[in-house]
């Protein structure tokens, strides 16, 4: 079997192809000028460079989405990116398949005419005037074609990306959530599922979504039963706060946030609901009105077992929240009594990043001054004290070496009566001074 794969391979690379007729193997060569230069394959689209040279359409594509800005075969820079469409040798690749119909060879359909700017142009201000008017079924119409147009290739994709329509999704987003959400629910769905492949998205665009009207509408979808949606509005929802406090201060006196996005912990939509829940919490504003909310719907035990066996960047959200709940007495309360709590900051500490190191040390710093020493002795037990000394020697923030070092010291004062490590391995670690 391995045999005859590498005969086929060798045989597709030399041009030649096999099919069965009546039970006997056939082997057809494929003319070298009706084979694309790049992939070796029969050309479905035939399109010439400014160089001369004719190539299968989604091959040269890729080569010039890669980065590539040379003629593959004549290693010639081009001048440009246009490609015309050779119909000749189209023509003639199809009749040469009607020809080879009896040997298995199917004829090649005629390809669609690629999109152009100027035809998304046109089809953007359709929408906007459909968004103004109200108009839902048209917008429904055009949204259907956009995406037509979308699933054809990566290179239409790109070209209705570069070309304006996120923003019109974005300002079409806010009309119509401006108008009735009830009467435009099908249409806002089918906006926020598109803007998903549509970022980043411009600062105007950012600043349509970030309205009150498009934050109430996204928030409602939070709690939908489309799972699809609520990820793509928690992904929205992500980049706007990231970018814009104004748009936090908007959200935050929007009723059943917290709520929302702590369901979507539950069911597994964690790294872009923690993100949000972060930047909430993260502006004064958002601390003082909500914070005590998401400790009464438990966001202290999610994010500490969000913890467990995760990746770099949901590891680094879920300790910034609990970092910033551990300002508060409550949020300090709820993590000392969860005895995952300092086994798991110790172990992320020099683990995962600079910034989770400086959130652990953070959070057993705060606990520590709490005058309860059994944070002490059962950091002590875990590892603690060797991996603050160690952090003397990297580079760390300043406020993180300062904190590590007030630790060391309350330590030092308990680490002689425990029997826990040997210190033996670290009396030759160089001062940080």
């Amino acid at each position: 079997m391995a045999s005859l794969w590498k005969k086929l391979r060798a045989r597709r690379l030399a041009g030649k192809k096999f099919v069965l007729d009546q039970g006997f193997q056939m082997e057809l060569t494929i003319p070298t000028h009706f084979r694309c230069p790049i992939s070796l394959d029969l050309m479905k689209d035939p399109v010439t460079l400014s160089t001369g040279i004719t190539y299968d359409r989604e091959s040269i594509e890729k080569w010039i989405r890669d980065g590539n800005q040379t003629c593959p075969v004549t290693n010639q820079v081009l001048t440009n990116f246009d490609q015309t469409p050779n119909h000749m040798i189209r023509r003639m690749i199809q009749d040469w398949c009607v020809e080879n119909r009896s040997h298995g060879v199917e004829r090649i359909p005629t390809p669609r005419t690629p999109i152009t700017s100027s035809d998304i142009m046109e089809i953007c201000s359709k929408m906007m005037d459909s968004a103004s008017e109200g108009d839902g079924k048209r917008f429904h119409d055009l949204v259907g074609k956009i995406n037509a147009w979308a699933k054809e290739s990566e290179q239409n994709k790109s070209l209705i990306k570069d070309n304006g329509l996120g923003y019109v999704l974005a300002a079409s987003f806010e009309a119509f959530s401006s108008l009735s959400f009830e009467k435009h629910e099908d249409v806002l769905k089918e906006i926020m599922l598109m803007l998903t492949w549509m970022s980043p998205l411009g600062v105007e665009g950012r600043s349509k979504l970030g309205s009150t009207q498009s934050l109430r509408c996204m928030t409602r979808f939070l709690s939908c039963d489309d799972m699809f949606l609520k990820r793509s509005c928690v992904q929205t929802l992500k980049e706007l706060l990231s970018t814009d406090q104004a748009h936090v201060n908007a959200l935050i006196d929007i009723d059943g946030v917290p709520e929302a996005l702590i369901n979507l912990i539950n069911i597994s939509v964690k790294r872009s609901s923690f993100s949000v829940i972060y930047h909430i919490i993260s502006t004064k504003n958002g601390h003082n009105k909500l914070s005590s909310r998401f400790l009464e719907l438990g966001v202290v035990g999610l994010s500490l077992e969000a913890l467990v066996d995760t990746d770099k960047g949901l590891s680094e959200m879920a300790l910034g929240v609990l970092d910033r709940m551990s300002d508060l007495k409550e949020g300090r309360e709820r993590l000392h009594k969860h005895a995952l709590s300092v086994p798991l900051l110790v172990k992320k500490m020099l683990r995962v990043s600079s910034l989770a190191t400086d959130f652990c040390v953070s959070m057993l710093w705060k606990l520590s001054f709490n005058g309860d020493e059994s944070i002490l002795v059962e950091a002590l037990h875990v590892g603690a004290f060797q991996k603050l000394l160690l952090m003397l020697q990297v580079n760390c923030v300043e406020e993180t070496k300062v904190k590590a070092t007030d630790m060391l010291k309350m330590m030092n004062q308990y680490k002689n009566k425990l029997d826990c490590f040997d210190s033996g391995h670290y009396k030759y670690l160089r001062k940080s001074y």
